[in-house]
């Protein structure tokens, strides 16, 4: 193996255990408790991380502040913030209030010096994971600039990397394995556009199965499953699913060969990738009464979609 582990000074480990223990028993009595709401936890957590305190105090005490000391004071609460996933009209609104909160924080914290800090930064999101994902399993390691759609989609398994970032995009549904590694730069999608009414969405359920490898800047179409122990190899498309312990690679990916030591396991499927998302699709009915918003205001030729969403 070529890493080793890393330990920080005492006093400092001490520090910033006491930091993310808070965090997280404040956030877990937020949702229990009826005491603080999640959005006052956020707001007061990123007022001390970003040093603003003071600047705070004054302007809650009504004393003069600037117009842009003011926005930036009042951006610190999660309800004063707008998210891209807040236009989405068939999300669950009930959780994505906690939600957008929860990666509020996950953001605001990525944009401190703090989150360059490894030893720190790779705890706290593991603790903001374990409240914000669907479900997350043990010794998750997620680095700086990941983003999702909302967080409460995702399923993550144990030993999970997720570097630089990513974009795990769960408008639909994101199952991720045992011991994946996603690699910087990839993008890994389980929703999709008409391709004449882009504001048609389907969403789909995108698989990445148990010690998979998505490498550098690839990109996972929606509804794909990236199959055990297979790897899609750096800058590919994922159109359809990798067989188990397969290599794919190519703009489309293409299967190119099985991984060594994996031959008598499996029989190489030599070429292109199936395309499964279909039976992976998930329905959805948008709420009673919903007006459609078109930020481009085509014309009716322009918004006849090829094929409509599932609907429950």
């Amino acid at each position: 193996m070529t890493k080793r582990h890393v330990r920080l000074p005492p006093d400092a480990e001490a520090g910033l255990e006491a930091l993310v223990t808070e965090v997280d028993e404040r956030l877990t009595a937020a949702r229990t408790d009826g005491g603080e709401s999640t959005c006052e936890v956020v707001q007061d957590v990123l007022v001390d991380l970003h040093g603003d305190r003071e600047a705070y105090e004054r302007w809650e005490s009504g004393k003069s502040v600037s117009a842009a000391e003011r926005v930036r004071l009042q951006g610190y609460d999660p309800c004063n913030s707008t998210l891209e996933s807040e236009y989405y009209a068939e999300k669950d609104e009930e959780r994505f209030e906690r939600s957008k909160h929860l990666q509020w924080l996950w953001r605001q914290f990525d944009a401190t010096p703090m989150a360059d800090n490894i030893a720190f930064a790779l705890r706290f999101r593991e603790m903001l994971a374990n409240h914000l994902f669907d479900e997350v399993g043990e010794n998750v390691r997620i680095f700086k600039g990941v983003t999702f759609s909302y967080g409460h989609n995702i399923a993550m398994g144990d030993n999970v990397v997720v570097h630089d970032d990513v974009h795990l995009d769960d408008r639909g549904k994101l199952t991720i394995g045992d011991r994946v590694s996603i690699s910087d730069r990839a993008h890994v999608y389980s929703h999709d556009h008409d391709i004449v009414d882009q504001t048609e969405v389907r969403n789909y359920h995108t698989v990445i199965e148990d010690d998979a490898r998505i490498t550098y800047d690839v990109m996972v179409t929606a509804g794909v499953k990236i199959g055990e122990n297979s790897v899609a190899g750096a800058r590919s498309t994922v159109t359809g699913d990798i067989p188990a312990h397969h290599v794919a690679v190519g703009q489309p990916a293409k299967a190119v060969r099985v991984k060594p030591g994996f031959e008598d396991d499996v029989t190489f499927e030599e070429g292109s990738l199936t395309d499964n998302s279909e039976a992976r699709e998930l329905d959805y009915t948008l709420p009673e009464g919903f007006v459609s918003f078109d930020e481009f205001e085509r014309p009716p030729e322009l918004s006849k979609p090829t094929r409509r969403h599932r609907e429950r």
